[in-house]
């Protein structure tokens, strides 16, 4: 039994959005580098399931793990936080 409280969420931009119900999304990260100490920006992408198709290029979203929707998708779209200008 799963808790749906302890699922993760992300948010990032949406950078791809031409397949049917799918869209990609880039969540940036930030690392510090173990022995240098420098910051180490790396872009995590995902393959999120849109039931509505709602999502564009350029659009904030928040996306939230899910169970195995297809071979590479494992997020789903949550909500939408800020529409692209």
């Amino acid at each position: 039994m799963t808790d749906r409280g302890r699922r993760r969420s992300r948010v990032g931009v949406v950078t791809s959005d031409s397949r049917d119900r799918t869209v990609t999304v880039e969540v940036p990260r930030s690392t510090r580098h173990p022995r240098y100490d420098k910051i180490v920006r790396t872009n995590l992408r995902l393959h999120a399931h849109d039931e509505t198709n709602d999502a564009h290029v350029g659009d904030r979203v928040r996306v939230t793990e899910t169970r195995p929707l297809s071979k590479t998708k494992r997020w789903r779209v949550v909500e939408i936080l800020e529409r692209a200008r």
